[in-house]
């Protein structure tokens, strides 16, 4: 095999968490992708995974050599596809789910760029964050909030979405502004978000450089949806704690006010994934490319 196939090689090693699993999704014996990530080390003379009987890891001098292997790949396969029959490459459906706010206020907004660039690409958007198997409903990738719960998908960061509490200033003047989050138990009510799989409350944390304190308190409206919770503090139903893009507007023009500014909250992980054992089309890698650089702003 020649380097790039090499490099390929430890590429999907890292992607997949495992010798085992690359070498079934490479078609290979485990013991010649073992070699091969052996020979790549050696010729570069750092180690580049650590591997025990249990457990695959990338070192740190890994990591970096993985970042660049991923760009040098995308642009090897950019230039081969600009050279075959690209135009044809760029044709067709894509059918991707991702959460309503990050629909709503993240890439519905943005994609009238995505698509002046491929004009041929149709984008079927599925709102939700619910759906398990991808191939069986016929979706080509998703955007996924938190942790992923499926092993079986092959993932890209996205980086990490910043949590933000805020009210609206109706609400405020009603009752108040909490000068500590302990203050949001005393006659102060919460929007609360619970998880649309498991029914069970969000609970969200604020750290200041003495303390830990979880957001707890009464509650009226609970919903299921970010997007939801996000109109529900709109409309001075209680203190929301979300996600800093999905209010960055209405912080900004006054309608919500941010509760705690001295104190940092939590961040969420954000990822677009898709089926490892599906072969990515080139307008599939297109769009993925397109959101990487759409959250890098």
């Amino acid at each position: 095999m020649d380097k790039l196939d090499i490099i390929k090689t430890f590429i999907r090693v890292v992607d997949s968490g495992s010798f085992t699993r690359a070498a079934d999704l490479l078609d290979l014996p485990k013991s010649t992708v073992s070699r091969q990530i052996q020979a790549l080390e050696s010729s570069l003379g750092v180690k580049l995974l650590h591997r025990t009987s249990r457990r695959l890891t990338i070192t740190e001098l890994g990591e970096a050599y993985y970042q660049g292997a991923v760009r040098l790949v995308e642009q090897s396969e950019i230039l081969a596809s600009s050279i075959q029959a690209s135009s044809v490459a760029s044709r067709g459906k894509i059918r991707v789910e991702m959460p309503n706010a990050v629909a709503y206020c993240k890439i519905i907004p943005a994609l009238p760029d995505f698509l002046a660039r491929y004009p041929d690409v149709q984008v079927e958007v599925s709102v939700g964050n619910k759906t398990i198997d991808l191939i069986q409903q016929n979706i080509d990738c998703v955007i996924r909030v938190g942790d992923l719960q499926n092993d079986a998908l092959i993932a890209r960061s996205l980086g990490t979405l910043d949590m933000v509490t805020c009210a609206s200033s109706g609400y405020l003047q009603q009752r108040g502004t909490p000068l500590h989050p302990r203050d949001l138990l005393k006659e102060h009510t919460l929007v609360q978000i619970v998880s649309p799989l498991t029914r069970r409350v969000f609970e969200q944390l604020l750290f200041s450089p003495k303390e830990t304190v979880a957001i707890s308190g009464q509650w009226q409206f609970a919903v299921n949806d970010s997007t939801a919770a996000r109109t529900a503090a709109l409309a001075g139903l209680g203190v929301v704690t979300t996600y800093r893009f999905l209010v960055d507007e209405a912080l900004q023009n006054g309608q919500l006010t941010e509760l705690f500014p001295a104190w940092r909250g939590e961040t969420v992980s954000v990822h677009i994934a898709w089926p490892e054992s599906r072969h990515l089309p080139s307008k599939v890698r297109y769009f993925i490319d397109w959101v990487i650089r759409l959250f890098l702003k």
